[in-house]
């Protein structure tokens, strides 16, 4: 009599014939699935060396956890896991500059959480400064760490950078309420009339939250640059006045094209730079 076909025991003879393969060709999935899992593991509890382990056998140090696709990089500054931060530093293939599902870069999170040490070891590395949009200066701002500001400017941070409503950094400190920041921004050159998209400057920053100190600051320095913006308008006009020479009746002088033209609008026209000239510097 022949086997059924659905015989248990050919099943089970079946079954213990070709497991023993397919969990041979399934082990390396495993392994990465576990490899995956154990490494976000060790960078919550800061375990650098279960991390270099990992590492020397061949993980990706950029791989991104789904929630917010961050790296480890990333997370290791969100989590403090600072043995984990200095190994992935020193790590040829790092991303210093990968973005979290946000926009947000390792070195954002360090300025915005005060985390000196990292944001300057991050600088230092080459980490990007400027970039569209939200900056690692803006971060810097809103905390008040003059540490990181300081280093940021000094690496060529643009210190008017606008953010996707166009609030500047000076805005940030303004609203904060740090006065020794702003103090600092302005020193360097810091636009205080700059506006957002709502139209609100620094001013109406600090006003919104009653930083008394910063608002009458930046009037302060708002009418100071009015003042000097007005007496150098009034130099330069009476500059013009004064070099201003009568056309004579000779020859030899030249004559402005349209007679109607006032010697005022010839002394213009002839000393206006031509746009070419301008682009070219």
């Amino acid at each position: 009599m022949k086997d059924h076909p659905h015989d248990p025991d050919r099943r089970q003879l079946f079954a213990a014939a070709i497991l023993p393969g397919l969990e041979k060709l399934l082990e390396p999935l495993a392994r990465k699935s576990n490899s995956y899992e154990e490494w976000f593991a060790a960078i919550e509890i800061d375990d650098a060396l279960r991390c270099q382990l990992l590492l020397q056998r061949g993980f990706d140090p950029n791989t991104i956890e789904p929630e917010r696709l961050d790296t480890a990089l990333i997370l290791s500054v969100r989590y403090k896991a600072w043995k984990v931060f200095a190994l992935l530093l020193k790590h040829p293939d790092v991303q210093l500059d990968a973005r979290s599902r946000n926009g947000d870069t390792a070195l954002m999170i360090a300025a915005f959480n005060g985390d000196t040490k990292a944001a300057l070891e991050l600088i230092d590395k080459g980490a990007e400064i400027n970039r569209p949009g939200w900056t690692a200066l803006h971060y810097a701002c809103a905390v008040g760490n003059l540490a990181v500001i300081r280093k940021l400017i000094e690496n060529s941070a643009y210190i008017d950078a606008e953010s996707p409503n166009k609030t500047t950094p000076m805005m940030m400190a303004a609203r904060a309420g740090h006065l020794s920041t702003v103090q600092f921004l302005i020193a360097e050159g810091a636009d205080v009339s700059a506006k957002n998209e709502l139209g609100l400057n620094a001013i109406d920053f600090a006003k919104s939250q009653n930083h008394i100190a910063i608002i009458s600051l930046l009037e302060r320095h708002m009418k100071q640059a009015e003042t000097k913006s007005d007496s150098k308008a009034d130099s330069k006009a009476d500059t013009k006045v004064d070099t201003i020479v009568p056309p004579e009746t000779s020859s030899a002088t030249a004559q402005p094209e349209n007679p109607s033209n006032t010697p005022e609008e010839f002394y213009k026209e002839a000393t206006q730079p031509s746009t070419e000239s301008e682009t070219q510097k």
